[in-house]
């Protein structure tokens, strides 16, 4: 086998000892050894079948990498972000869309360029064009695209999304503003249709390895909990990735702030103020420190020798404990490079791949690109 095509494969299941684990993993196996298939294909017409991973098959797998878009507030998968009428949640969109298309930090915090498309639906190109000059002058960006019209969620917009993805395959960000304005107008309210709208929403942002962000309204009564505020059922929270809720004391104020839930993140409150001028929001402050992973010792002693050596490694486990002189059992570190093989790319730029071949295990390390992290 190539080393081209063992670095293109980065969600294969490898075994911590000399055993391939079962082919459940159907969508790897066919990549590789199909000796198991039948068992496998025999298996999912089974009545009542019923697919699991063990936990030493979830630890022997190297899971695909997704690297933040806003580094602490910003991942691949479906947000909400909330906010009542006319508070700035559109401006803070651009904002958002503006900085990820060029690449450039906000607040601070480090952004992953690509592509962004914002359907700014409740807008014309006329206001947009006005908005987007107040904000940024005539610093435009040639992969933001907008957008004022779109077909509904059950009426081809799914259609329309994945043709753009096609056309620009490094898109990062969709902004779809509002939710309200792609979803049926007869639509059911109920819990179970919320959870499905934001649930098949997820499903196309998963899918395509994209962020996506719903804009929304908040509901009219208070709460000591804002995400309790969003308008509609907890469907439409508890099926989303994470949720940003934009509030202001006063209307007219320039100050708000901004909070932030989600899956594997920090919960964070940021306190803003929109500059009168030119419309921007910037941060005065933030309630409690970015949480930052301690580091990694291993992962640090590969990156020593990586900056030591050439840009690319392959051997077997054994032969990876002997380069890096480390004190581990060539499947603990296996192991522990399987689990870590996300943050070993997110910080070190250092790709992981652990093929399992018919001479045994093979590890490849290859630097791709410099660290996105502070740490590296």
């Amino acid at each position: 086998m190539s080393y081209e095509n063992e670095m293109t494969a980065h969600n294969t299941p490898v075994g911590a000892g000399d055993e391939q684990s079962s082919a459940k993993y159907l969508d790897t196996s066919i990549a590789g050894d199909l000796s198991d298939f039948n068992s496998l294909e025999l298996n999912c017409f089974e009545e009542n079948y019923l697919h699991t991973v063990s936990m030493t098959e979830l630890y022997d797998t190297v899971y695909e990498n997704r690297p933040p878009i806003i580094d602490g507030l910003l991942y691949s998968g479906l947000y909400l972000f909330v906010g009542s009428p006319k508070i700035g949640k559109s401006f803070l969109m651009a904002q958002l869309a503006y900085h990820i298309s060029t690449g450039t930090p906000i607040w601070n915090y480090k952004v992953s360029k690509g592509t962004v498309l914002y359907l700014a639906l409740e807008d014309d190109y006329s206001r947009l064009q006005k908005r987007l000059y107040q904000m940024f002058g005539t610093d435009s960006a040639d992969n933001l695209y907008l957008s004022v019209s779109a077909s509904q969620l059950n009426d081809g917009l799914d259609k329309q999304l994945e043709s753009f993805i096609t056309k620009h395959i490094d898109t990062k960000l969709i902004i779809i503003d509002t939710l309200q304005k792609v979803r049926e107008v007869s639509a059911d309210y109920s819990y179970s249709n919320d959870y499905e709208i934001i649930s098949s929403l997820k499903k196309f942002a998963d899918n395509n390895k994209i962020c996506m962000i719903l804009v929304h309204h908040t509901r009219k009564q208070k709460s000591d909990d804002s995400f309790d505020m969003i308008s509609g059922t907890n469907g439409l929270l508890g099926a989303a990735d994470g949720a940003f809720v934009l509030q202001k004391e006063k209307r007219t104020a320039n100050a708000a702030t901004l909070e932030i839930s989600g899956r594997d993140q920090q919960d964070q409150k940021l306190y803003l103020n929109r500059n009168p001028d030119n419309l921007i929001w910037e941060l005065e402050r933030t309630e409690t420190e970015l949480w930052k992973e301690p580091p990694e010792p291993l992962l640090q002693v590969i990156s020593q020798k990586f900056s030591e050596s050439s840009s690319a490694w392959k051997g077997s486990p054994t032969e990876l404990v002997s380069w890096l002189g480390v004190d581990m059992k060539p499947n603990a570190l296996s192991l522990k490079l399987n689990i870590n093989a996300a943050r070993l790319f997110n910080e070190y730029g250092i790709r992981y791949s652990n093929r399992h071949t018919h001479s045994g295990r093979v590890i490849t390390l290859h630097r791709e690109q410099q660290a996105n992290a502070s740490s590296a």
